[in-house]
């Protein structure tokens, strides 16, 4: 169908969209969205991709709404559809359209443009009525659009994991081309409703027998909108870089190889979208005598022969806090694991996991006289309870 001067078509003025949605005309806007979405769901190519009949009903759904969805449009429609009812347009739409005669803006009756702006409260008439309600005059805005998420990784300290810090971020990613703010066309220049997708902002294409798929429109990237000149700096994409530097709180806790989410710190949204969020992968350094086992620390305690075999206290250290007296039972074997209670990690509740400390028992690389004799006498007061005498009979 062919538009007019102010980008109306003529075949729309014989539409109900509301009876295209199945809704009365004094629906409220909240059961006009649940009727179209229904009915978006049910007629989506994605489900019947080889319906044609579901196809088309989907295109009048979404042309329906994309008008009486829109509360200013909506207005709009209403008069025109009041107008129509009176016999204010006559028989001008099928035949001569609307510079046909009886009402046209030079002739007959009455001014057509002249009831407009009385109707519309001074606005522009008929061009801007029409232009208003379906982009043809005017500027129509494409739909907002959520920036990317962005992904990165920051390196930390093992303490500053347990006790959270705030670090910066060096961030480059894409965003709104600083000539065109986002729009892809050379400033000063109007769009027109793409084509190829009809506004829709994807095309369905074909992968082969009963399968077919949305992608994005090649010729409007997703934008509903084209321009006849393309912007000089991006060439028509909309995008360009942008390089910022933020500040990222890391949470006490984390642990090594975990993805913080930081919602809204992503790429900035397109026409007036919100920005995408920030993925911060964490990689936690080695501590140079702690590590960590879940919310617990551990510590790895050299003992000596004799505190092993007689037992004693020794004081071992804390992260961030006082040293504790660890107790050796006599006869402790190398391995043993003691637990500190509350000396770990804190927990996000504010309780804190436990300090495992193991017991590793030292030999001594070399020894002096006094201490060769001493155990030279323990080998020869254990000489009768040989230590491998089990593997022997087990082995049997």
């Amino acid at each position: 169908m062919a538009d007019n001067d102010s980008g109306f078509r003529n075949d729309w003025a014989t539409k109900d969209f509301y009876k295209v949605l199945g809704v009365a005309k004094d629906a409220s806007a909240a059961d006009i969205k649940k009727a179209y979405r229904k009915l978006a769901r049910d007629n989506h190519p994605d489900s019947h991709p080889d319906d044609a009949a579901k196809h088309d009903r989907f295109k009048a759904v979404a042309e329906a709404y994309d008008v009486v969805g829109d509360a200013d449009k909506r207005k709009k429609y209403d008069e025109f559809r009041t107008l129509q009812a009176n016999g204010g347009f006559g028989a001008g739409m099928g035949g001569g359209g609307f510079g046909g005669g009886g009402f046209g803006s030079g002739g007959g009756g009455f001014n057509l443009d002249d009831l407009l702006r009385q109707q519309g409260g001074g606005g522009g008439g008929f061009g801007d009525l029409f232009g208003d309600m379906f982009g043809g005059g005017r500027t129509r805005q494409a739909r907002p659009r959520k920036g990317a998420d962005i992904e990165s990784t920051a390196t930390i300290g093992f303490t500053d994991a347990l006790e959270g810090v705030t670090i910066s971020l060096r961030l480059t990613s894409d965003a709104a081309c600083p000539t065109c703010q986002g729009t892809g066309g050379k400033p000063g220049t109007k769009p027109h409703i793409c084509p190829e997708c009809e506004g829709a902002g994807y095309v369905v294409a074909g992968m082969g027998g009963a399968f077919s798929m949305n992608e994005t429109c090649p010729s409007c990237g997703g934008r509903q909108l084209v321009y006849d000149q393309a912007c000089p700096t991006c060439h028509g994409s909309g995008r360009g870089t942008s390089a910022r530097t933020i500040q990222a709180r890391i949470p006490a806790g984390v642990k090594d190889g975990q993805k913080i989410r930081l919602k809204g710190k992503g790429a900035p949204g397109e026409s007036g979208g919100p920005a995408g969020d920030l993925f911060v992968t964490v990689k936690v350094g080695p501590h140079r005598i702690f590590g960590r086992k879940g919310d617990n620390l551990t510590l790895d305690v050299p003992v000596s022969f004799d505190e092993a075999a007689l037992g004693a206290e020794v004081r071992i250290p804390t992260l961030g806090g006082s040293p504790v007296t660890l107790k050796i039972p006599p006869g402790t074997p190398t391995g043993r694991t003691f637990r500190v209670r509350g000396k770990g990690v804190t927990r996000k509740d504010g309780t804190r996991g436990d300090l495992l400390a193991t017991v590793e028992v030292q030999v001594p690389a070399t020894l002096d006289a006094t201490a060769r004799e001493a155990v030279e006498a323990y080998r020869a007061a254990m000489s009768g309870k040989p230590l491998r005498a089990s593997l022997f009979e087990e082995a049997r």
